[in-house]
Parts: C-alpha cells; sequence; structure tokens
C-alpha cells in the first residue's frame, strides 16, 4: 500500500529513539538484570535447585530453568514478563497511537497527504508489533548470553524451538494490549483518558489473577460446596474456577508459558481431567508436540483477542470524521 513503508518506518524510529522508547528499553532491561543477577535471581538459586532431585524433567531442559527459576518467596522472571512487562510496553506504545496524533494537529495534515487511513492505521500498529518483538527479543537473547556464561550449558535444539515459540506467543500476548491501547487511543480524545483506560484493565485483570478471589467467588456462587461434599462437587467447583480464572489474558498467557518453558508442568484443566477420570498420574516432561498440542486453544484465544481489539479500532478509525484544526 501506497506510503505505508514510510509511515512505518517514521513510526517505529519514534519508538527506538524517543525518550518514550529510551525508558521501555531501560525497564526491560533492568527487570531482566533483576532477574537474572537479583536476589530471587535465576542464576542465584538455578544451582541448587537443579542438585535436587525432581521429577520435571530439570537435567534435560536445563537451560529453559533461567526463565522459570527463583528464590524462595519471589517469582521468576516470566511472571514479570506476563504481569507487568509486556502490558505496559503494550499499553505504552498505543496509548496515543490516534489521539495524540488529533491533538497535535498532525492527523488531518497527515489525511491530506496521498496515502489512505488503514495505511495509516496499520503502520502504526505494525510498528508497535515490530518495537515490541524486538524489545522481547533483546531481552531473551540478553538472559540466554548471561545465562549460557554463568552455567555454561547451552540450549538444546528443543529449547531453542521452545524459545522461540516463546517469542511468538508473547508477541501474540503484547499484541492484544497493543490493539487493545489503540483501540482506546481511537475512541477517547484525550491521551489521558485513553492511558488511563488502559492502565485500569490491566490493574483489574492483574488483581484478578494474582488474588483470584473473583474466580474463587464465581465458583462458589455456580456450584457451591459443603464440608460433605463429594468429589464431583469440588472438582465441578474447581472446574468453574479454573473457567472464571481463564477470562484473564494474564492467566491464558502465564499457563501456556509455564507448559512451554517448564515442560513437566501441567494446566489446571488436565490435572482436573486426571482426577476426574481416575488415572494414574505420570509425571515427566511432556514431548514439544503435546507441549503444542496444550497450548493451541490459547494461541488461538490471543490472536482472537488481538484480531477483535484491532478490528473494532480499524472501523472505528477509517469510518469517524477528522476536521482540519
Amino acid at each position: 500500500m501506497r506510503g505505508l513503508y514510510t509511515i512505518f518506518r517514521k513510526e517505529l524510529s519514534d519508538h527506538l529513539i524517543s525518550w518514550r522508547g529510551i525508558i521501555l528499553f531501560a525497564v526491560a532491561l533492568l527487570v531482566t538484570i533483576i532477574a537474572i543477577y537479583g536476589p530471587s535471581g535465576a542464576l542465584v538459586n538455578i544451582r541448587a535447585e537443579l542438585a535436587e532431585p525432581t521429577q520435571y524433567g530439570a537435567t534435560e531442559f536445563v537451560f529453559l530453568k533461567l526463565f522459570t527459576t527463583s528464590g524462595e518467596g519471589y517469582y521468576p522472571f516470566i511472571w514479570f514478563i506476563s504481569m507487568i512487562l509486556v502490558p505496559i510496553i503494550g499499553v505504552t506504545l498505543g496509548f496515543d497511537a490516534i489521539n495524540g496524533e488529533r491533538s497535535n494537529g498532525t492527523l488531518s495534515r497527515l489525511m491530506a497527504q496521498p496515502v489512505y487511513r488503514d495505511t495509516i492505521f496499520n503502520a502504526k500498529f505494525l510498528a508497535g508489533i515490530v518495537t515490541m518483538v524486538v524489545m522481547l527479543a533483546t531481552i531473551i537473547l540478553l538472559v540466554a548470553g548471561l545465562g549460557m556464561r554463568v552455567i555454561g550449558v547451552p540450549p538444546s535444539s528443543e529449547e531453542v524451538v521452545r524459545l522461540f515459540l516463546f517469542l511468538v506467543l508473547t508477541t501474540l500476548y503484547g499484541a492484544f494490549w497493543l490493539g487493545l491501547s489503540m483501540l482506546f487511543s481511537v475512541f477517547f480524545r484525550r491521551v489521558a483518558t485513553s492511558a488511563m483506560a488502559g492502565i485500569a484493565i490491566w490493574v483489574f485483570f492483574f488483581l484478578y489473577t494474582f488474588t483470584s478471589f473473583i474466580p474463587y467467588a464465581i465458583g462458589n456462587a455456580v456450584a457451591p460446596v459443603g464440608e460433605s461434599a463429594t468429589t464431583e462437587e469440588l472438582l465441578r467447583n474447581a472446574s468453574v474456577q479454573v473457567t472464571a480464572a481463564r477470562v484473564s489474558p494474564l492467566q491464558l498467557y502465564r499457563e501456556s508459558m509455564y507448559v512451554l518453558l517448564a515442560p513437566g508442568q501441567r494446566t489446571a484443566t488436565e490435572y482436573l481431567q486426571i482426577y476426574a477420570s481416575g488415572a494414574e498420574w505420570m509425571p515427566g516432561a511432556l514431548p514439544l508436540d503435546q507441549t503444542l498440542v496444550t497450548i493451541w486453544p490459547n494461541l488461538v484465544a490471543f490472536v482472537a483477542l488481538a484480531a477483535v481489539c484491532f478490528g473494532v479500532s480499524y472501523y472505528r478509525f477509517t469510518r469517524e470524521e477528522i476536521r482540519a484544526t
């Protein structure tokens, strides 16, 4: 499309060279360094964890433990990625994509050029996605490089594939937050309002996932259990809670990442299915193909969420009236 590359290059340079981009990169690198070298860092605790006997495939996937190991009472690196870093990056890159141009009076001038409206919107969204990929790839390579130097264990071919899938799924997860922030940027004329709306949604889902209070309340309301509850009633209550928890994209992402980067882990649904069927629990690492089957519904969900946010904001932007200011 005419002008797509020009607008994309301009937006990308704004994201990477502006103070906003520099601060985002600095925050991402700071979180990475703390997660690796801090008191809860992977390098501090990975040796002790590997020395203990485990049934989750630790010896086969030592390199991946750089992303999942944490100290006692702390959270692993992928927790910071899912709960804090990626949502903040997505919201920050898109909250003023459209209304910022309108507030500065440059949107009408841009529309006066021989470019289509969808070209402007597509270029802004694509620039945000590429910026996010650059940041995430930098973080992954930094963790991998520092970890490889300290533990002296190179990644296997399967671990490289899993890290690549981690990058793909995290990008889709970030695309949802970017699309959501651009949606608010289209619907709200004030930049501060769209920024606060994006932050409010993130805080809501953060508390929804972190506290688990709402899923617990929904489970007890839909499938109440008493002191003499049967096994079927307990399983139904747990199933409702798991389903309610998956309303949050943060929970969907966390499930996918733990299954992908900690191959011995299982989702809550798999645990419930095993207990409900009375089958014997078989510990061990999931093969890569079985891992893909497990996370496939979550991956599709992220594609759908990002597509809905992008589609609604795209339709609204291409239909709204833009006057010269």
